[in-house]
């Protein structure tokens, strides 16, 4: 298993004999006006430039989208990935999305689908706390989110945990999986107003808590104007509870190798 973290929640998941890209996020620095109605929204996104060349970061086998957000799935990637590459989607609502965007070979990851000997199972998300869901425009906004557990039988079980804050099913789902690694996107952005939608610093610790021998990926961090932990802090606060040999905080570009 090689995991290359891209830039923001943009990855490489070199898996099964499969290659695939996540969440693909392809403009230029600065391309795009922040996020509105989140903290820092006078900052340009995206907030650091990619660490490669964008051939190289298409030259997979499939891409899996989570959702389909701009920090996900911007106007870069949908100009520039081929409308013949194979897309993975959680539901019918982002299948019909990207088909009217002229995609053409999109695929629904159903609960433990088989793709090319590799068992699919998407999992619960929470974008954010429950008051924002209360607002229906704001649930609207966030919408559905999934997260992936890959397993195969000459690989560890992955967890790739998606846009979510900590709740009772993400626990569950980690108590159940038992994943050997974990990539937890990790950047605290917030939403004026409603606070954070995605994990932080402290649910690394719960994460490793839960699956005390776990290995721990942290990506979705410095790229975009809403995201308010910085690597070098969650570095600080993985040493101070000593947890720095489970804990993987890649740089845009690094290569992470579980075997």
């Amino acid at each position: 298993m090689k995991i290359t973290q891209i830039r923001n929640a943009t990855l490489h998941i070199n898996y099964g004999g499969v290659r695939f890209l996540i969440d693909p996020m392809l403009a230029e620095q600065g391309a795009y006006p922040g996020l509105p109605g989140t903290v820092n929204s006078e900052v340009r996104n995206p907030t650091a430039p990619l660490p490669m060349p964008i051939a190289e970061i298409l030259d997979v086998d499939v891409i899996l989208l989570t959702h389909l957000h701009p920090d996900h799935w911007d106007a870069k990637a949908q100009e520039v990935v081929s409308k013949d590459q194979l897309l993975l989607v959680q539901n019918e609502q982002d299948r019909q999305t990207l088909s009217k965007q002229g995609f053409n070979n999109i695929q629904i990851i159903e609960n433990g689908a088989e793709f090319r000997g590799i068992t699919l199972t998407t999992t619960e998300c929470q974008h954010g706390y429950d008051i924002l869901f209360e607002n229906p425009d704001m649930a609207a906004r966030m919408g559905e989110v999934t997260g992936v557990i890959f397993s195969h039988p000459a690989e560890q079980t992955l967890y790739l945990v998606g846009d979510s804050i900590w709740t009772p099913a993400i626990e569950k789902t980690m108590k159940a999986a038992q994943p050997d690694v974990v990539i937890i996107n990790a950047g605290w952005a917030h939403v004026l107003d409603f606070g954070p939608i995605i994990m932080g610093k402290e649910d690394i610790l719960k994460t490793h808590l839960v699956l005390p021998h776990a290995k721990i990926v942290a990506s979705h961090l410095e790229a975009v104007n809403h995201l308010l932990l910085t690597r070098a802090e969650l570095q600080e606060y993985v040493q101070l509870n000593q947890i720095e040999a489970f804990v993987a905080i890649p740089a845009d570009g690094e290569t992470i190798v579980y075997e």
